[in-house]
Formats: structure tokens, C-alpha cells, sequence
């Protein structure tokens, strides 16, 4: 086994750290694009296929405190429904993820927007300067290339630290013109992984290796795109042999929460807004009362949540907790779900780095034909 997973989930804080002094460094040229394309009238979209498409659904709720039309659409829906998707008479900002830049859908939808939309700028945030996307950035003034540390083009088949690292990379293009004063934010997000590291990875390595068969992830506003990045990490890690779900903590009651059972996990990322998470208490509590046995880990930025009487096996405290509207503070999160899905798949027998013996997916999807 080549560890690649093991290495880059590790990697991750350092990555941060770097993307931040390269934004920094490019700060000018940055903000002179963003001042140029992005109006009160622009409609932006973040996109993405897969864990790439995650990037906006996390960064959504967030964003629209810096831009106000800010939207996520996947490129697989961009692909078969752009013009209705589109609006072709206002301006587009395409914010693309795209952790290779070769998947076929990701091309498309660049290709599909630049054909439906007369006025179209473009940001490319991604990890491969060899990618198709990176690579056709060159010499175009409506295109913003903001390419990520070369160790981020994940060798493993998941997304691990390409996905956290656009992810803080979009946050922070939110906020280029005072990004000097969010460093010490960002710093905080760093070190907040690298004590779900160092203090909890052996705890998430035991309850991994449990016969668990469903895994759910629960998070609110951003927190609930985190957790749709979880869930896929440890389904796919485990090829499948563990079927997971997200939601919300509210829309959970409302159906979803059937799948929970004596061989489920499931993980709780807790927000620290009172007024949010007095919901999330209560559903903790009345799952907990009414599944027993059910492994449970509670994921706090913070102070631990008052919880009496419930039996959590694991409550993962980020100890340098989040400032008051400190948005960064949600990218720590998934690295839960990314130490879960990397054990779990040990435990399975599998090779995190290929886990899927059946050959169903692959880094780079294939089998996809772009129909004119």
C-alpha cells in the first residue's frame, strides 16, 4: 500500500498554510479580477462534480454573507439542464472545483456556460496544472487561474485535502481584499485539525474498526455540506460495504432518520450557534433514546454541548474553537469523516488508496460521453 490517503489527509494543515501565502502573495491580481467581473447583478455559481460539487454546498450558506447571488449547481445537472439552469441575459461568474481538471463534465460545463450566457468570467480552483481546465486558462482575460499546491492533486482515489483546500481557497477569495486580517482565523482552522489529529485519529481508528453497516452524518447550514463530504468518504473508502446518508438535523426527522439502527454510526457536527443548536440537541437526545445500541461521536468546535444522559462514544472538542463569524472554522470538520472512512476501510480489508475492487469508480470518472 502506497499511503497516499493516510499522507494527505495528514498533510492537510500544512496545505492550508501554504494556499494561504500563495493568495496572499497574489493578492492584487486577485482582487483586480474579482473587482472587474463580479457586480451586484452577477449571477455566481459554484460547481463541481462529486466531492467538488460538496465545495458549494458547504460554501453557500456562508458566502452569500459576501456575495449575495452566489449559488451551487453541480456540473452533472449543468451538463444535461445548462439552459434552464443559466440565465443567459445576466452576467456569470463559474467558479469551478476540479481537483484534476480532466473530468469530462467539468470541461462541459465551462464549454455550456461560455455558449448559454453572453457575458461569462470564469475561476478556476484546482490542483492540476497539467488539467485541461488549468490549462486552458492561459492567455484568457476573462479567466482567473488559481491553481493549489502541486502535494493537493490527491493521489488517492478520494478527495481528501483537494477538497478542504478549495474549499478554504473559495472562503478566502470571498474575503481577498482584507485576507491579511484572516490569517490569524486561518491559523486557528490549522490548528484545530491538527488536534482532531493528534488527539482523537486513535479513538476514530477503534470506532472504525467496529461491524457497523450505515454510517449518518448530520450538520446544519455549511456544516450540513461537511457532512455530505463525510458521508461519501466513508462510502466510498469502504466500497460501498458501508451505506451512509446526510441531512440536516431537522430534515432528518422527517423520514431519514428510519436507517438508524443497532449497526449504524453516527456523527453529529455540532454548530456553535445557541439558536441552532438547541434543534440539534434535541434530535441528539431523541435519537440516543430511541437507539440502543447506536455508536455516536459529537463533533463541537467549541464548549462541549450540554447533553445529559446521553451516550456519546467519542465527542471531538476542537480545542482553539471558532471566533465569532469565523467561516473558516467549518473546514476542520471533515476531517472526521475522512479519518473514519480511512480506518474503516483498513478494517474492511480494503487499500484506502483503491478501495473499490469492483472497479465501479475511479479518480477520474470515465464512461462519460459529452452529447452536443
Amino acid at each position: 500500500m502506497n499511503n497516499f490517503t493516510f499522507n494527505e489527509i495528514h498533510q492537510q494543515p500544512a496545505m492550508w498554510r501554504k494556499e494561504l501565502q500563495a493568495l496572499l502573495a497574489a493578492k492584487a491580481e486577485v482582487s483586480a479580477f474579482m473587482h472587474k467581473f463580479l457586480t451586484p447583478d452577477t449571477d455566481i455559481v459554484l460547481t463541481g462534480a462529486g466531492t467538488s460539487a460538496f465545495i458549494g454546498d458547504a460554501l453557500c450558506p456562508v458566502m452569500r454573507g459576501m456575495w449575495r447571488n452566489v449559488r451551487s449547481v453541480p456540473t452533472t445537472d449543468i451538463v444535461t439542464h445548462a439552459k434552464y439552469l443559466l440565465d443567459a441575459e445576466r452576467p456569470l461568474l463559474l467558479i469551478s472545483f476540479a481537483r484534476s481538471g480532466n473530468s469530462p463534465e467539468s470541461v462541459a460545463a465551462v464549454n455550456l456556460a461560455n455558449k448559454v450566457c453572453k457575458n461569462v468570467a470564469h475561476v478556476y480552483i484546482t490542483c492540476n496544472k497539467n488539467g485541461k481546465l488549468a490549462l486552458q486558462a492561459a492567455g484568457k482575460d476573462n479567466i482567473l487561474l488559481l491553481l493549489l499546491p502541486e502535494e493537493t492533486d490527491d493521489k488517492s482515489l478520494a478527495m481528501t485535502s483537494s477538497f478542504s483546500t478549495m474549499l478554504l481557497t473559495c472562503l478566502m477569495l470571498g474575503h481577498i481584499d482584507s485576507l491579511d486580517k484572516d490569517v490569524e482565523l486561518i491559523e486557528k482552522a490549522a490548528k484545530n485539525a491538527e488536534a482532531v489529529i493528534a488527539e482523537y485519529e486513535e479513538k476514530l481508528k477503534e470506532i472504525a474498526s467496529r461491524p457497523f453497516e450505515r454510517g449518518v452524518f448530520l450538520g446544519s447550514g455549511a456544516l450540513k455540506g461537511i457532512a455530505e463530504e463525510c458521508h461519501l468518504k466513508l462510502q466510498e473508502l469502504t466500497d460501498g460495504a458501508v451505506v451512509c446518508k446526510f441531512d440536516s438535523f431537522l430534515g432528518f426527522r422527517h423520514g431519514p432518520k428510519a436507517v438508524v439502527n443497532s449497526k449504524s454510526i453516527v456523527v453529529y457536527l455540532m454548530t456553535e450557534q445557541e439558536e441552532v443548536q438547541r434543534y440539534e440537541r434535541d434530535l441528539v437526545k431523541q435519537v440516543d433514546a430511541n437507539n440502543t445500541p447506536v455508536a455516536q461521536i459529537i463533533v463541537i468546535a467549541g464548549k462541549k454541548p450540554e447533553l445529559p444522559g446521553v451516550k456519546a462514544d467519542l465527542v471531538v472538542k476542537m480545542p482553539f474553537g471558532p471566533a465569532e463569524n469565523d467561516f473558516y472554522g467549518i473546514v476542520p470538520y471533515v476531517l472526521v469523516g475522512q479519518l473514519l472512512g480511512f480506518y474503516a476501510s483498513k478494517a474492511h480489508g480494503l487499500n484506502p488508496d483503491a478501495p473499490s475492487v469492483s472497479g465501479n469508480i475511479h479518480r477520474v470518472v470515465e464512461g462519460v460521453t459529452i452529447y452536443e
